[in-house]
């Protein structure tokens, strides 16, 4: 088990809290807890009667609880969101916060397999309950399916030559490791890109790994479903892939194509976002490394 002293500062603490619009005696729900950086701000906001959910699918969060009698910490993936409030009789809620991507505690335990700087056995799973891990997608895809994971969650213009040369590798033995992989596809990470490299490749296969974007899909489906009105919702991501899903979301309700006009040419939409994007200054990325691609996105239920 882990304290929370491993867990680093919160990304944008103050802005994403302060986009919740906190009313005291209002139900709110952090779906990213970690550390617990967010839901402690949340709870400093709220009144005696306000009440906060939070979840986290990582055992390791399990002992950063909060020890207040207003809060519930739920040890689940936050896909699951409607059916766990549900279950502890909230049916609906006045804000949702989440802090989307990989907690810092993950990415320093090395044995986690998530960090490009260590070296550890192919896991990266959000949740030790999940059947599949790095592992499997490393050495049991085919080539098609190892192809759309580096293209579709890398943005790797060389998929097809990545795939290939692993499917080559894994013939004569498993790739068990993080070094491993590294080692199979080293002629792919010329020094002065290769880290920039290794994070796209990493993240492919934790995506994957994780169902995020399946995860985010769901969870941006439900809020819509259990928000109040005027209830809000604040979302941080790390890269393109996740904000580019949030940002239409907000915008018009769904993921592609656009909303029915009516007869009069008009559309209606169940968000109006909040604010411009929000990034981190200066300051709080120097304190904060992971801050550095962090972009916040608020909306406001119609």
């Amino acid at each position: 088990m882990t304290t929370t002293m491993e867990y680093h500062n919160p990304v944008l603490l103050k802005e994403t809290v302060d986009g919740l619009n906190i009313k005291p005696d209002g139900v709110y729900v952090d779906v990213t807890f970690g550390g617990g950086g967010h839901s402690k701000e949340i709870l400093r906001r709220l009144g005696p009667n306000g009440k906060l959910f939070a979840f986290d699918q990582d055992e390791d969060a399990l002992v950063n609880a909060l020890p207040d009698e207003r809060f519930v910490l739920i040890n689940e993936n936050f896909r699951h969101i409607k059916r766990f409030l549900r279950f502890h009789g909230a049916r609906s809620v006045d804000g949702i916060l989440g802090d989307l991507g990989v907690s810092s505690h993950q990415f320093d335990v090395p044995e986690r397999g998530f960090s490009t700087r260590f070296d550890a056995e192919l896991d990266m799973r959000m949740s030790q309950k999940n059947d599949l891990n790095a592992y499997k997608v490393v050495n049991e895809y085919d080539d098609a399916n190892l192809r759309r994971v580096f293209y579709d969650y890398g943005e790797l213009k060389n998929a097809p030559a990545l795939s290939r040369t692993i499917i080559e590798a894994r013939v004569n033995r498993p790739i068990k490791t993080t070094d491993e992989l590294k080692e199979v596809l080293v002629k792919y990470l010329p020094e002065r890109v290769r880290n920039k490299i290794l994070a796209q490749i990493y993240q492919a296969i934790r995506i994957e790994v994780n169902q995020e974007m399946d995860v985010l899909k769901e969870f941006l489906e439900q809020s819509l479903e259990i928000l109040n009105p005027q209830g809000r919702l604040s979302v941080i991501s790390y890269h393109s892939l996740e904000d580019r899903l949030v940002k239409r979301f907000m915008k018009n309700g769904m993921f592609e194509g656009e909303p029915e006009r009516d007869f009069f040419g008009n559309f209606s939409v169940p968000f109006k976002t909040i604010g411009k994007l929000i990034v981190p200054d200066n300051e709080e990325i120097k304190i904060n490394n992971r801050a550095r691609s962090a972009k916040l996105r608020i909306a406001e239920k119609n």
